[in-house]
C-alpha cells in the first residue's frame, strides 16, 4: 500500500476556467445540446465518452466491491466521478474511502473547494464545509489545509467578515487551534503566522476611530503577535523581525524601542532576547531542515534523514516540537510502520494526555492496520486512559477485519483484550462500565474459533 499511496494520491485536474480563489473546480454538468450539424458530431463524441467513462466507473465500482481495500481503485473512481460531474456519486465514493483510509491533504482540499463552489449560502452549507475541513486538519498536519480552511471561514461566515464580537472570537480560537497544530512548522508555520495577524489588523479597522481604548487593545494583540513569532526558530526570521519593526514604525503604538547595533535594534530587549534565543535554536536546525527536504535523494535517505532529526529534538526535550516534527514525518510517510511505532511509543512516554495519544493511536492503525502491535498498544492506551467498554470493544472489533502477517499478532490481541476485561473486572468500583464475568468466557470462545482452522493449516 506504501506504494500506491504515495504514487497516486494526487489532485485531479479538472477543466479549465471553472474556479475559486484560483483553484480548479470540479467540471459543470453538461449544458443541453442545440441543433447545428457540428455540434450533433460533438454529442456522437460526447456520447461514446460518456460510454467510456462508465464502462471505467463500472470496472472500479466492481473492483471496490470485491476488494474496499483497493487504495489505488478509491483514488481513480473519485477522480473519474469528479470529470463526469456526478455530484451525488462523488460525494459517496469520498465517503467510502475516508471511511477506509485517511485522505491526502490535497484530496480534502479539493473535496471541500467542490462543496463551496456549489454553495456557501445558509448556515447549514457553511457548517457542512467546515466540518469537512474539520475532518481534513485531523487527519494530517498540513499548514497548507489549515490556511485553506481559515480563509474559507474569513470568507464566507458572516460574523466572521463582519467582525462581529462572536465572530471574531471563533476566527481567533480557530486560529489559536492551527497554532497549536502547526505554529511550530519550521518552513511553513510564518504562513499561519501572518495571516492570524493580517485578520488582527483586519479587526483593528473595522473599530471605529473614537474607541481609543478598543483601539489600544488591539495594538496590542497585534504586537503580542508578532512577539510570539519572533521567540520561535522559524523560516525567514529576518523577514519577520523586519516587518515587526516597520509595523512599530508606521504608528504611534506606544513601544518603547531601544536603539542597537545589531539585527534588532529599535526592538524591546526582552523581544530581542527571545529572538536570539529563536535564531540560535534555528542555526542549530536549519541543516536539519535542508537534508529532510531534499529532493535530490531517496525515500529512504529521506526517511532516515527525518529519523536522525527527530532524535535530535527528542534529546532538546521539547514535546511540542518533537510532536510536530513527528507530524511532518508521518504526513511525508505515511504507512511507514517504524514511524508510527516510534510516534506512539513516544507518546506513551511523554505526553500521556489521553485524547491526545488516543487521536494519534487512531490515524496510526489507520495508516497501518496490518501491524498487529500497534492495535494491542491502542487497547491498552484506551484502558489507561478509561475509555468506555463500548469504545474499547469498538477498537477491538476493527482490529479483527485487519490482516496481520503472523497468526502471534492474532493471539496477541485476543490475549490483551482477555487481560483488559479481567483488570477492568477486578477494579469494577473504578470505572463506570459494569462487566461480567462471561465476557472473559465468551472472549476466550471467540479466539478459539477464530485461530483454531489457523492452528490446525499451520500445523498440516
Amino acid at each position: 500500500m506504501a506504494e500506491t499511496i504515495e504514487s497516486n494520491a494526487e489532485v485531479p485536474v479538472s477543466d479549465e476556467g471553472n474556479t475559486i480563489n484560483g483553484d480548479e473546480l470540479m467540471p459543470d454538468l453538461p449544458h443541453n445540446p442545440t441543433s447545428t450539424s457540428s455540434d450533433s458530431d460533438s454529442d456522437s463524441e460526447d456520447d461514446e465518452s460518456d460510454q467510456k467513462l462508465q464502462l471505467q466507473l463500472h470496472t472500479l465500482q466492481s473492483e471496490l466491491s470485491t476488494n474496499p481495500s483497493n487504495y489505488d481503485a478509491h483514488v481513480q473512481c473519485i477522480k473519474l466521478l469528479r470529470k463526469m460531474g456526478d455530484l451525488d456519486n462523488l460525494r459517496k465514493a469520498r465517503e467510502a474511502m475516508s471511511e477506509i483510509f485517511p485522505l491526502t491533504p490535497p484530496m480534502w482540499q479539493e473535496w471541500a473547494k467542490d462543496e463551496a463552489s456549489i454553495s456557501t449560502t445558509g448556515p447549514e452549507a457553511l457548517a457542512a464545509i467546515e466540518k469537512l475541513y474539520e475532518r481534513g486538519v485531523s487527519d494530517y498536519l498540513s499548514v497548507s489545509l489549515w490556511c485553506d480552511y481559515l480563509n474559507f471561514v474569513q470568507e464566507y461566515n458572516p460574523l466572521v467578515r463582519d467582525c462581529a464580537t462572536s465572530g471574531i472570537k471563533k476566527a481567533r480560537d480557530l486560529f489559536e487551534r492551527a497554532l497549536t497544530a502547526a505554529g511550530l512548522h519550521f518552513t511553513d508555520a510564518e504562513e499561519l503566522w501572518e495571516a492570524y495577524r493580517k485578520f488582527e489588523k483586519a479587526v483593528y479597522q473595522s473599530i471605529d476611530e473614537t474607541d481609543i481604548q478598543a483601539k489600544e487593545k488591539q495594538v496590542q494583540l497585534i504586537r503580542s503577535n508578532f512577539h510570539r513569532q519572533l521567540s520561535l526558530p522559524l523560516a525567514n526570521m529576518n523577514s519577520t523581525l523586519e516587518a515587526y519593526k516597520a509595523w512599530e514604525m508606521e504608528g504611534e503604538h506606544g513601544c518603547v524601542l531601544e536603539v542597537k547595533s545589531n539585527d534588532s535594534d529599535r526592538v524591546p530587549s526582552q523581544v530581542a532576547s527571545a529572538y536570539q534565543r529563536a535564531l540560535d535554536m534555528y542555526n542549530a536546525r536549519v541543516q536539519l531542515e535542508k537534508q529532510i527536504s531534499r529532493q535530490d535523494t531517496t525515500d529512504t535517505e529521506r526517511l532516515n534523514q527525518y529519523i536522525i532529526y527527530l532524535k535530535f529534538e527528542q534529546s532538546a526535550g521539547d514535546p511540542a516540537r518533537v510532536q510536530v516534527l513527528f507530524e511532518r514525518a508521518v504526513a511525508d510517510f505515511p504507512v511507514s510502520v517504524d514511524l508510527w511505532l516510534d510516534y506512539t511509543r513516544y507518546m506513551d512516554k511523554t505526553l500521556k494526555v489521553g485524547s491526545i495519544v488516543r487521536n494519534v493511536y487512531s490515524r496510526a492503525t489507520r495508516n497501518c492496520p496490518w501491524v498487529g502491535d500497534l492495535w494491542v498498544r491502542y487497547l491498552l492506551a484506551l484502558e489507561r486512559a478509561r475509555a468506555s467498554e463500548g469504545e474499547i470493544a469498538s477498537v477491538f472489533e476493527k482490529s479483527l477485519q485487519c490482516s496481520f502477517s503472523t497468526l502471534d499478532e492474532y493471539l496477541d490481541l485476543f490475549l490483551t483484550r482477555v487481560d483488559g476485561l479481567r483488570r477492568r473486572i477486578s477494579f469494577a468500583s473504578e470505572i463506570e462500565d459494569v462487566l461480567e464475568y462471561s465476557l472473559i468466557k465468551e472472549t476466550f470462545q471467540r479466539a478459539s474459533d477464530y485461530l483454531s482452522p489457523h492452528l490446525k493449516n499451520s500445523e498440516g
